[in-house]
């Protein structure tokens, strides 16, 4: 454990039910245990009951959906009941108000419906119709659907590859839509965000055509100015929203842990076989006679310290840290950079540190022994996949019966699989559940003791999001941040304040971008022509946009307007989540079962042939992969190993938007094309990662047209580093994985949101030169923030590899896990002179365009 923090109790604080809010439905809340809401909840629902677009943005398991369901239920219990009183008239029939309900994952729209059921049934209300519709819902229940629901849940995919396309099919639900609940609206960032922005955009557009006008209720996590963020996302002024942020439900205490996992009793560990034994870009670091410092200091070195050996009286004399290495004959190099003095350690080896997979699956086996019931939040599905099988193997020694209710819960599951492990994990015949983020959002799960969290989860909202599932209902709770090998993961576990005494952010996504802006107008000139006054709804650069599109041909633009003339569907055009297509089947090959699906950017590396794919535990193998057809065959084999790519990148400058200089150095922000390829793959033996042998493939490559932010290395700047021909690609190599580690601290995404690229001579700076781009079509705005902070981001980069306690590079520093050159070459040394040499020539805290 690196730090223990306490959350103290926070009590509740109760009001009366609005005097408008439908008898029945206050009934059934009281019957579910709401004798009266909590206030926030009381002011939410008033605010949108008077026609005003809400935000509620509280904590988890604070009550955000009685708000939200409370006025957009007494809304069309109203209608109904109008509709009894005369029913003899047409609008009756016609204008019975409806509710659209949006949520990120179809997990949470099933847990919705559940929970409305039980509201229904405890209210005795049998006049409300609610359904889930998604791409899941037979075209006979999807009509049913159009024909009758009051309340339909859905997700935003849906809406822009079904509803708004086929909208003439739900023009009774759009004509009378009074409410469109927009849950969990937090997660709607980024290039996601921005899509979800423009599809909301468009609803509008139609509601308005059939004569509505909805109001727009968001329940949000607690983020930084939530009232910007709603209006942002739905297109209008921050002035027409209202946002309720002071929570009043009652919180107990949480106990929060920073834990980092063990060092290993050796050298042989999954990172150290990514290297070879000699390796030739490793310079050796002799350790700094000068650094002294207190044996006894229990705070990190830092530069200029002084070692004092542990002394009985005050009189002692302090002793060089190296005399006192050398009289020890320890026999090893300091980690510190030569001159440097920093974070000069005396340990007998390099060691890595135990993954923290194994670490999480080790924690959640105790937690389920003593009778815990508990998530466990990791970064990907091999992650959640390999946590659930360590965790029931586990417990297989203890008592079998226990193994039994862990399971893994993941993104491409069949739809049947997700709800039985949702309704097992509420019903408790699931003690433990092995999760990606899938079940981050809402999913109401109540009475969990303890979540743990493997690895930092990108945001500050989403790690309070995660957490807030720990004692639910005002109980007492335990998270666990496990901090994986990774830059930011080790800097946080250390730095307690950066995660406990910093706010959280902003949700930050652009809908102007004209990447994510381009299908989106063509989808809208296809459900109904674009019309001049329209175009103020998609941004000031909507006309620019049109006219290139109509330029190329996409549109075609006539006095009326501008329309869509193509026989695709122009919702074909774009992918709301950046999965780069229609996901990949994966399909038992000798009994043709279909057992779940990849998204079609990831296929490459993940279902390429020869790929151990693994489902609930059991391994199956790749035999083929159709990527013409969009499915990989696989067979069903034990192995004891699994599968990693390895792949190759080029980035190519397409437009310099902005430039700094900084002396020799040249910082620049632009277009690029990223050109990605994988090659082959390694079969690693589980657990101990033992490289067992590598497989070339021939698979196509796939370019991105995105932004990013670049820094060049003149030869004046390596030299006056002391970086050398042979040392340079190394030190340029640790500095990019350290700084796209790093740059979640000043961007709203995290690691994976991010790409990047070095090389001691690129084509088009004709110098040495990194880069970091976003690994999304057309831009995210993480570079450009890059850009904008520069000095900021690069010195928390150099001082976070400095900080290391590693001799040459490690993982937590300079290695990075998405490297698709195997970490090799890497010089950490190197970097941090690099770093500083680049540095001096900073003219402030940030370059200014």
């Amino acid at each position: 454990m690196t730090h223990v923090r306490h959350l103290p109790p926070r009590p509740g604080e109760q009001a009366d039910w609005p005097a408008w809010a439908d008898a029945d439905l206050v009934h059934g809340y009281r019957s579910l245990g709401v004798e009266r809401p909590w206030l926030h909840q009381v002011e939410a629902a008033d605010a949108a009951w008077s026609g005003r677009h809400t935000v509620l943005a509280t904590s988890t398991g604070s009550g955000k959906s009685l708000a939200f369901w409370l006025p957009a239920l007494t809304a069309t219990r109203a209608a109904a009941a109008g509709a009894l009183l005369d029913p003899g008239r047409i609008e009756t029939v016609s204008r019975r108000a409806t509710t659209l309900y949006l949520c990120p994952t179809k997990a949470l729209a099933a847990d919705q419906l559940a929970a409305l059921d039980r509201l229904l049934v405890a209210g005795r209300t049998r006049d409300v119709r609610v359904a889930t519709c998604d791409g899941d819902t037979s075209l006979e229940e999807r009509r049913w659907v159009q024909e009758h629901a009051d309340v339909v849940l859905t997700n935003p995919d849906f809406l822009h590859f079904a509803l708004l396309p086929q909208h003439r099919r739900w023009a009774r639900l759009l004509g009378s839509l009074r409410y469109v609940v927009v849950d969990e609206c937090h997660a709607f960032r980024g290039v996601f965000g921005a899509h979800v922005g423009l599809v909301l955009r468009r609803l509008r557009r139609l509601a308005a055509s059939y004569g509505a006008t909805p109001t727009f209720l968001l329940a949000s996590a607690t983020t930084s100015d939530p009232a910007a963020s709603a209006a942002r996302l739905i297109g209008v002024d921050a002035s027409e929203v209202t946002a309720v942020t002071q929570d009043a439900s009652p919180a107990g205490r949480k106990t929060f842990v920073l834990w980092q996992p063990p060092e290993l009793p050796g050298v042989e560990a999954p990172w150290s076989s990514l290297l070879p034994a000699d390796d030739p870009w490793a310079t050796p670091l002799a350790l700094p006679r000068h650094v002294t410092r207190g044996q006894d200091d229990p705070s990190p070195p830092a530069p200029d310290d002084v070692w004092g050996a542990s002394a009985p009286t005050p009189t002692s004399q302090p002793v060089v840290l190296a005399d006192l290495l050398a009289a020890v004959d320890l026999g090893v190099e300091g980690s510190g950079p030569l001159g440097t003095g920093e974070r000069v350690v005396a340990e007998p080896a390099d060691r890595p540190r135990r993954t923290a997979t194994a670490e999480i699956a080790d924690l959640l086996a105790d937690l389920t022994a003593a009778g815990a019931r508990s998530l466990a939040f990791t970064r990907s599905r091999r992650g959640a996949e390999s946590v659930a099988a360590t965790t029931r193997a586990h417990l297989e020694e203890i008592d079998p019966t226990l193994a039994r209710s862990v399971s893994a819960y993941r993104g491409g599951y069949l739809p049947e699989e997700r709800r039985a492990l949702e309704s097992a994990i509420r019903s408790g015949s699931l003690r433990a559940l092995a999760t990606t983020n899938a079940l981050e959002l809402g999913v109401d799960i109540s009475g969990l003791d303890a979540v743990l969290i493997a690895g930092w989860p990108g945001t500050r909202v989403s790690l309070w999001q995660q957490a807030g599932r720990a004692g639910r209902a005002g109980t007492d709770g335990l998270v666990v941040l496990v901090a994986r090998e990774d830059p930011l993961d080790t800097f946080l576990v250390h730095h307690a304040e950066a995660i406990f005494d910093a706010p959280v952010e902003a949700t930050v996504f652009d809908t102007t971008n004209p990447y994510v802006l381009a299908p989106h107008l063509c989808a809208a000139a296809a459900e109904l022509p674009l019309r001049a006054d329209e175009l103020d709804l998609f941004g000031p650069r909507t006309a620019e946009l049109l006219g290139q599109l109509v330029e190329r041909g996409t549109l075609r633009r006539r006095p009326s307007g501008w329309y869509w003339t193509h026989n695709e569907p122009a919702s074909r055009l774009t992918d709301l989540r950046g999965s780069g297509g229609d996901p990949v089947r994966v399909v038992e090959s000798v009994t043709g079962r279909l057992l779940g699906t990849v998204d079609a950017g990831s296929a490459d590396s993940t279902v390429h042939d020869g790929a151990v794919y693994v489902h609930q535990g059991a391994t199956f193998v790749v035999d083929e992969l159709r990527l013409e057809d969009g499915v990989a065959l696989v067979t069903r084999r034990d192995v004891d190993y699994g599968t990693w790519a390895r792949w190759v990148t080029t980035t190519e400058i397409q437009s310099v938007d902005a430039q700094v200089p900084w002396g020799p150095v040249t910082w620049g922000f632009g277009s690029v094309d990223v050109t990605t390829q994988v090659l082959g793959y390694q079969r690693k033996r589980i657990p101990d990662l033992q490289v067992l042998g590598s497989e070339e493939l021939d698979l196509p490559a796939r370019t991105l047209r995105t932004t990013a932010v670049w820094w060049t290395a003149p030869a004046e700047v390596l030299a006056a580093a002391g970086v050398t021909v042979e040392t340079a690609p190394g030190a340029l190599h640790a500095a990019e994985h350290a700084s796209i580690g790093l740059l979640p601290l000043l961007a709203t995404c995290d690691r994976w949101d991010l790409g990047g690229l070095s090389t001691a001579l690129h084509v088009d700076t004709e110098q040495a030169t990194v880069f970091v781009h976003d690994a999304y079509p057309g831009g995210a705005g993480f570079a450009e923030r890059g850009f904008a902070l520069g000095a900021t981001w690069l010195r928390a980069t150099r001082d976070a590899i400095a900080s290391c306690r590693c001799a040459t590079g490690c993982p937590a520093c300079v290695q990075s896990p998405k490297c698709g050159n195997a970490n090799n070459p890497l010089e950490k040394a190197a970097a941090i002179r690099l770093l500083d040499a680049v540095l001096a020539h900073a003219p402030g805290p940030a370059p200014a365009a």
